[in-house]
């Protein structure tokens, strides 16, 4: 499976029940955040959020929330990104067709994401796909009534263009 078999498409209301039942995945409750369906509505209609629903063989996989969407800073920081199966490997080409269209339809220079530090499994599928740690923004996740820690990645448009280089090298012999 590559990011290549994934298909990225923009959702719209009727999408939300998926995202919110994706969001509710059982795990999930102590890593992703949750929004209820007003914010998910206001969410789809500003233009500063970017949504993308992740499917491989016409199945529903995943989505995304991309925060500051073709803004003129140049950066764009993943709010949320959730496979409906943790743990089965559809992480990382949903993450990487997410990361090749941020690239390929705007200008962003930079991609940055905030995870938990304790959960590896997402640290592990970040890594792999190139994001680099930064390191530590204390307390800056107002998440579930606490103020958490949370461990702050990014990779720049050189780095993923040297990787997709490097991928399509690998394809062609």
């Amino acid at each position: 499976m590559t990011a290549a078999s994934v298909q990225l498409i923009r959702p719209t209301a009727a999408d939300i029940p998926f995202i919110m039942a994706t969001e509710r995945i059982e795990g999930y409750e102590l890593l992703l955040g949750r929004s209820d369906e007003v914010w998910h509505r206001a969410a789809l209609g500003d233009a500063r959020f970017a949504y993308f629903i992740g499917k491989l063989g016409g199945e529903a996989i995943g989505f995304t929330i991309l925060r500051d969407w073709g803004a003129p800073e140049r950066v764009t920081h993943i709010k949320r990104f959730a496979v409906v199966r943790p743990g089965q490997g559809l992480g990382k080409p949903l993450l990487r067709a997410v990361m090749d269209a941020v690239f390929a339809q705007t200008s962003a220079y930079r991609l940055s994401l905030g995870l938990f530090p304790e959960n590896a499994r997402a640290r592990r599928v970040y890594e792999n796909s190139g994001f680099q740690v930064e390191g530590v923004s204390r307390g800056s996740a107002y998440f579930n009534g606490v103020n958490r820690d949370e461990l702050v990645m990014s990779i720049l448009r050189p780095e993923w263009a040297q990787m997709r280089a490097a991928d399509n090298s690998r394809i062609a012999r």
